[in-house]
């Protein structure tokens, strides 16, 4: 009987499926329920983000006027076009324009908050900054400006700006961190006393200077931060192909005739992808704070950019403007918790002692 129930149970391990390594990660991702939901309200978040436009606009979704479809969230008409007396883009918030889409036959469909986040209400009744309101769900900030409209799209920035800082940190940090690792020797050597000087180089020096010489942009930041933000993840790579390059599957594929780039791209790269992978929330974070921290200083973005550190810097400089400095801060924090949240549960899921 136990040979019997031996024989059924090994043809049952045989004829079960076997599971991919990347999807025993997810599996153990998915277990991980504060992780998960994290990555899945961030998630939510990006996207709302990325349609900002369609979310928090001065300009409806789409309009009927004397007949006409018009589509003024795509195209600026003037005004002119709705009855009024001058050559120049109509401004929606204006009461005559309004009430011109409430004549008969007349419509006009807004999105959820009628604020762009460089949008002046000129026909504001409460001075500025004003304080939360029907109209205004988080109040303005000092130019009168939508503080929801500018937290909607800053976020949008810093996650952008995260992300490309994130990609081309990871891309840089692989290649310096797998030639260090594969080659050894006098390469590694060379790369780690290069690595030593960059380092000691004052970044934020550097921001400042050239802050002064060029007009601020996030291309220019994105430049300036990613000749520093690769050098944390190349050491955990060189770290991986200085112990994955010595093992017999690294010396098979050497017997076999593969070239130096097949050995790394086929065989050593894929086995020393945890730390890269583990690296990116963490990477993320630190990409969004040091956007924000520069914005705060006015070393970031343009000034007519939505920018969660300029918003910090108007709470500082209006401190009784509680709803701008609070709004903010509890948007940056649920940002980077998630974030730290999603980091926590993907290092979990890639340790490979626990069970699948």
């Amino acid at each position: 009987m136990s040979a019997v129930s031996s024989s059924v149970s090994a043809a049952s391990l045989a004829a079960a499926p076997s599971v991919s390594p990347w999807r025993r990660v997810w599996l153990r991702f998915r277990r991980s329920r504060r992780g998960y939901v994290s990555l899945v309200l961030f998630s939510i978040l990006v996207v709302i983000s990325l349609f900002a436009e369609f979310v928090s606009n001065d300009k409806p979704l789409v309009a009927r006027y004397n007949g006409e479809l018009v589509f003024p969230i795509f195209n600026d008409y003037s005004e002119k076009k709705f009855g009024g007396d001058f050559d120049t883009p109509a401004d929606y918030l204006d009461p005559f324009i309004q009430q011109q889409f409430k004549k008969d036959g007349n419509w006009a469909v807004y999105p959820l908050n009628r604020y762009h986040y460089n949008t002046l209400n000129y026909f504001a009744k409460a001075p500025n900054p004003a304080p939360p309101s029907a109209e205004n769900w988080l109040g303005t900030d000092d130019r009168g400006r939508d503080v929801f409209a500018r937290l909607l799209y800053g976020f949008r920035v810093s996650v952008l700006f995260g992300f490309a800082l994130t990609i081309t940190g990871v891309i840089l940090g692989m290649v310096t961190g797998a030639i260090q690792g594969y080659f050894a020797g006098r390469t590694d050597l060379f790369f780690q006393r290069f690595m030593e000087i960059w380092g000691a180089m004052p970044e934020l020096y550097l921001l400042i200077i050239f802050a002064s010489i060029f007009q601020p942009s996030i291309g220019l930041l994105l430049v300036l931060l990613s000749l520093f933000g690769w050098m944390g993840l190349s050491d955990y790579v060189r770290a991986d192909f200085l112990r994955n390059r010595n093992l017999e599957y690294v010396q098979a594929a050497r017997a076999l005739g593969l070239s130096n780039g097949q050995i790394i791209w086929r065989h050593v790269l894929p086995n020393s992808l945890t730390p890269v992978v583990t690296f990116l929330p963490f990477r993320m974070s630190a990409a969004i704070l040091a956007l924000t921290s520069l914005d705060f200083l006015g070393l970031g973005v343009p000034p007519d950019t939505a920018s969660l550190g300029e918003l910090l810097a108007q709470g500082k400089n209006n401190l009784d403007a509680w709803w701008i400095a609070v709004s903010t801060f509890v948007v940056l924090t649920v940002m980077l918790l998630l974030l730290t949240n999603i980091g926590d549960a993907l290092r979990n899921a890639l340790d490979v002692r626990r069970k699948a």
